[in-house]
């Protein structure tokens, strides 16, 4: 599976997925614990960015790799987001359990990349 997404950031400083599917609390999607200030640095400090995500790999896509499988506790997992944009960051993060709404499982690890176009 490979999809954009698109994140963004509230005036209370708050990261969301954009995720029209989902039908419970808007609370579940936002981004947290890491995941935030990942997308801080790839919207370049602004309030909104897309995403390409894939359980498969694809051409100059970076990796997320699961570290700590969190289903039977609190929900979903913690990663490690090793490179952006090719460059070693290493940065750690939780991925709440939408992941799995999302991907239909928590991937071992998730692929991105960075549309040069919005959808």
């Amino acid at each position: 599976m490979k999809d954009t997404f698109r994140f963004y950031k509230t005036a209370s400083g708050k990261w969301y997925i954009d995720f029209p599917e989902w039908s419970g609390s808007i609370d579940d999607l936002q981004m947290v614990d890491g995941a935030d200030t990942m997308l801080d640095r790839v919207s370049g400090y602004t309030n909104e960015c897309y995403l390409e995500m894939s359980d498969e790999p694809f051409d100059c896509a970076d990796k997320i790799k699961l570290v700590q499988d969190l289903t039977n506790s609190v929900g979903g997992g913690n990663y490690v987001m090793e490179t952006y944009k090719g460059e070693q960051v290493n940065h750690a993060m939780w991925l709440c359990q939408v992941t799995v709404d999302v991907f239909h499982e928590l991937p071992d690890i998730i692929y991105i990349g960075y549309p040069l176009k919005t959808p």
